[in-house]
Order: C-alpha cells, then structure tokens, then sequence
C-alpha cells in the first residue's frame, strides 16, 4: 500500500473546500443579486415617485406663473400642496430670496434647486414635450367671452353638421379660448360641414399684428415682404401691400420655406427661433418672474432618493433569501451524501468482511486500501495461527507420546527401567524443550520483547563456535564443514544471537545436504553466508523458507527435518539487529544463505 501524500486534485480536504467555496460564490451571489436588486427597485420607485411629486409641483407652479404676473398667490398653492406630499416646497428668486416657503427647515442657499419654474423657458426633461413656451401663458392673446361665444357657436353648428351626416366629433377651447373641432370621420364630412370661421377676430388682430411686426424683425424676410403670425403661432408671408394687409386672409399662399428660397435661402428653423423670441417679448409682462424651485425632505433639507423598504420588497427579500437557503440546504445535502456513500460502502464491507471497492484516489480510496490490506493481513494471519496451532500440536505430540508410551512401558513391566530407557526419555525431553525454546523466542519477537545486546564483535570467533558446535552432527550425516572468513572482521552484534543465528542455518544445511556434500560458512565485512551443496529449493518454494513449521518435504520426520522453526528465528534475529537474511538456491545444486548486518 502507498504510504504517500493523496494528491491535492484528490484530496478529500480540495473536494470538501471547493463545494464550500462554490456553495459560499453562490450564496453570496445571490445574496448580493438580491440586495441590489431589491435596493435597485426600491431606488427607482422612489425616483418614480419623487419625479413624479416633483413634475406635479413643478406643472402646478408653472401654470400658475403662467397665467398670474407675479407669485403672491403661490404661497396658499404651496402649503396645500405640501400637505398633501409631505415635502417641503420652497420658491426663490434667482438671489436665493425666498418668494414663498411651506414650513420651516434648514437653510437652501446652498442647495441644488430641483427645477427652474418659468412659463417662457419650460424644463423639457420635466414637461417631457418639444415646446419652451407653456401653451397657458397667453397674456394679450387671450380672447374675450364675446368673441368667445361667438367662435363656440360657429364651431356647435359645425359640430350638428357632422352628427347629421351621421358621424361624430369633439369641442376642444385652446388656452387663448378659440375653440377646435375634431371630427371623428373622412375628411369629406369635414369640408360638407365647413362654416366660415374667422382666422383673426378683431381681439387678435392687434397683439398678433405686434408679434408679426417683431418676427419680421428678427427674421429679416427679402424686401417687399413681411410675416404674419396665426393664434396657433405659426406664421404666413405676405406681401407689404395696404390692401392685402387689410385682409389677412388674402395672403399669398408663400410658406416661409419657400420665401427664403427665393430670398437668402436661410432654414426656417430662424423664423420659429423668432416666433418664440417674439412671443417671450410680448408675454413678459403678463406672467409671474422666473423662480426657483426646491422640493426637499422637511428635516434633512435634501432632494435625494429615499430609501424605504416596502412590504413588497420585505416578502421578495424573505422569499428569495428562503430560496437560497434552501437550495444551499439541498446542494449540501446532495454533496454530503456523495461523500459518505464510500464510507457507508466501507463500514458495510468491514461488517461483512468483504474486500471494499475501490473507486476514488482521495483519502477515502486510501482508506478502502488500507482496509483491504488491513483484511489480508488479518486473514493470512488467521490461517497463520491456525496452521501454526496445528504445526505446534504436531511437533508437541509425537515427543509426548513417546515420552508417554515409554512410561506406560516401563509401569507395566514391559520396558526395563534401565539407563537405556532413561537415555531415550531424556532425548525426547530434550527436543521438546528445544521446541518450546524455539517458541519462546518467536513469541518474543512478535510481541517485540525480544532483547539483543550489542556488542563489538569478532566474527571468526563467532563462526568458529557455531562450526564447532556442528561437528558431531555434520561427520554423523556424512557432512564436510569448511570455514572462509576474510581477515578478522568485526561487527557491532549480540554474540550469543550472532551464533544462534549461524548455528541455525549451518544446523538447516547439514540436514538438506546429502552424504558426501559440504557445508560452507564464509564472511566479508558484516556479510556473513551460509552455502551447502545440498538438494537445493525450488523457485515457486523460496518464499515460503522463512515461514514457520515450513518444510521442503512435507514427508520429513521431526527427527529428519528439525522443527520447522529454525529459519523462521533467524529472520527475526536478523531484524532484531536491523539487518536482512536472504536466501538464493538452485535446485539439485545447493542452497545460499546470506546474513547482512548494519
């Protein structure tokens, strides 16, 4: 199993950061989505509002101003008008003097008028039309009620007309009183119902003339030529001829483009230019001064945008804000569950001790690993004890049943308790206590209790012991032992350990070599080797020698084939020192062990 870092791409941790982060973006997103939007809309519903308040106070006034010379009516139209807004509405002179004021408040020198109110110079963002001149402010071209009445009368026999003919239409006065017809129908109804309407009453004649007079002074029209103006303010050229300006109505049908197409080929854009430059001359008297308007909040003095939160806007902030919530709810429930569908695939696998499927390289598929390595372990080690409790049962068995039969032997007098009895009694003691030694240490070894005590030592002396110890055996079966030691090497080993170690393996290659082989202990360093010409162990076997009650022949006694533990102590002696052993053998050709110490 990999022992490493999980990569960061992998990693449980980078997963469980990045669905936090996004769930986070994605809160504060909408959170932040909603606030503007909410504010937003607040925002623009009050500018609507205070537009619109300020558009109403601002037609208000220049109607007045446009029908009254001067602003000493105003403060009455104000105060109503304050009430009813809940502003404050304040009216200055271009000097900042107050001209009227709704209440008290702080002081406005200072402050940005909302518009200014003049008749003559209308605010088009505010009107909203094309027109710089209010349509109210008439003054001297206003009609009488006679001439008034007599215009209406011509204009409901025009009206009866139509209605007989079978259609219909509408009496619209215009601010100077002349009344308009519309006809809701072809124009054919309104030329079989056309009654001779004056274009100029005597009332108009004199103030339109004064305007013309002005016009064509501004305009300069070519010599010969002179402009006239219509109550609805557009104008006509005619000629300077006594007689035709006694009749206005027979005027040459010369439209202005015209005239200076044939004069100097100016735009007539100059003449409107006049008209209303004319107009704002003869007006000037007759409407109230140009003045400044403030409509401001009573206790701040300021004409900004309120913010208020309405109950529409505080359902639309709990219903959006509960949607976020539950949607974070939902991604975090969703995300939750996909990262603990392994782990509850995990604990349902250790319940039923079946290997885990491993499907992700993050924490969890290491865990899955670890798990399943976990389990391996713990099976190979089960049929380990088992098998061992079996090996040791078998190996205990026969020096006891011996023991036993002996005795048994000797209580019915069918064996003579002579030394000979006693001899065989004792071997068989003897190679049950070298079992239980041998038990004893890899007991130890395992619980890690195992003690060695390093010392500096000669490796020849240590051969040499282990080689002696191994003679009598070795010339029993038929064995040559030899000794290759280079120079007198010193190591730093525990003595009694080291030679338990070699004794072991030197003991291992007397038993699997056959009569007339040898057996080889060699040292180099801190390299120690054991070689012998034996029978030798196969490839597919060579793992398994270090294993415990593991014998080569599985048809060898405990008399031929030791008790299968000798090698397994080695092992364990070796890394108690913190070195290795190694086996290398050919079959048929002998067999090399070698003992590495640090």
């Amino acid at each position: 199993m990999s022992r490493g870092r999980v990569p960061l791409r992998h990693s449980l941790v980078t997963r469980l950061l990045v669905t936090s982060v996004l769930i986070a973006i994605a809160a504060t997103a909408a959170t932040a989505w909603l606030a503007a939007s909410t504010a937003t809309r607040a925002i623009r519903q009050e500018q609507g509002r205070s537009l619109t308040e300020d558009k109403g106070v601002y037609d208000m006034l220049v109607g007045y101003a446009a029908t009254h010379a001067d602003w000493s009516g105003a403060p009455a139209l104000i105060r109503a008008r304050s009430a009813k807004l809940g502003r404050r509405i304040t009216l200055m002179t271009a000097d900042r003097v107050v001209i009227a004021d709704s209440g008290p408040g702080p002081s406005l020198v200072a402050a940005r008028p909302s518009a200014t109110v003049d008749p003559l110079n209308l605010d088009l963002a505010l009107t909203g039309g094309t027109e710089r001149i209010d349509e109210r402010a008439v003054g001297p071209f206003r009609l009488p009620a006679g001439e008034r009445a007599e215009l209406r009368k011509i204009a409901e026999d025009q009206l009866s007309c139509v209605r007989r003919i079978g259609s219909d239409g509408r009496i619209n006065e215009l601010p100077n009183g002349r009344p308009a017809l519309t006809v809701n129908g072809p124009d054919k109804v309104t030329a079989a119902c056309a009654t001779k309407m004056p274009a100029l009453t005597r009332a108009e004649a004199k103030p339109l003339g004064k305007l013309g007079a002005l016009v064509t002074r501004c305009a300069g029209p070519p010599p010969g030529y002179e402009l006239g103006v219509w109550p609805d303010f557009s104008t006509y050229v005619q000629k300077v001829d006594p007689a035709d300006l006694k009749d206005p109505e027979v005027a040459p049908a010369l439209s202005p483009r015209e005239l200076f197409d044939l004069g100097n080929k100016r735009a007539t854009a100059r003449i409107r230019g006049c008209v209303e430059k004319s107009r704002r001359a003869v007006l000037q008297p007759y409407v109230a001064p140009p003045a400044l308007l403030f409509v401001t909040d009573p206790d701040t003095g300021s004409d900004q945008t309120r913010f208020t939160l309405s109950r529409q806007n505080t359902i639309r902030i709990v219903t959006t804000t509960g949607g976020v919530l539950l949607a974070t709810i939902l991604i975090t429930v969703l995300v939750g569950r996909r990262l603990i569908r392994p782990l509850r695939a995990l604990t349902d696998a250790a319940d039923r001790q079946t290997p885990a499927r491993v499907s992700t390289q993050d924490e969890i598929g290491r865990l899955a690993r670890a798990l399943n390595d976990s389990a391996e372990r713990r099976d190979r080690a089960e049929a380990q004890r088992r098998a061992m409790v079996s090996d040791v049962a078998h190996e205990l068995r026969t020096p006891l049943t011996n023991i036993r039969s002996w005795l048994e032997a000797a209580q019915d007098d069918l064996a003579p308790t002579d030394g000979q009895l006693l001899e065989l009694l004792h071997e068989e003691a003897v190679l049950l206590q070298h079992i239980i030694d041998d038990l004893s240490d890899l007991s130890a070894a395992d619980a890690g209790t195992l003690r060695i005590h390093p010392e500096p030592t000669y490796v020849r002396d240590v051969l040499v012991q282990a080689v002696d110890s191994q003679r009598a055996p070795a010339h029993a079966a038929g064995v040559g032992l030899a000794m290759e030691v280079d120079g007198d090497p010193v190591v730093s080993a525990d003595p009694v350990r080291l030679r338990q170690m070699v004794g072991n393996l030197v003991s291992n290659g007397i038993r699997y070599t056959p009569r007339g082989g040898s057996v080889t202990v060699g040292a180099q360093g801190s390299t120690i080797t054991v070689r012998d010409t034996g029978v030798g162990i196969a490839a597919e076997n060579l793992p398994k020698v270090f294993d415990r009650f593991w014998r080569a022949d599985e048809s060898r006694s405990r008399a031929t084939g030791g008790s299968g533990l000798g090698l397994a102590i080695v092992r364990k002696l070796a890394d108690a020192h913190g070195g290795t052993v190694e086996v290398d053998s050919t079959p048929g050709s002998g067999t090399t062990f070698t003992i590495r110490l640090p």
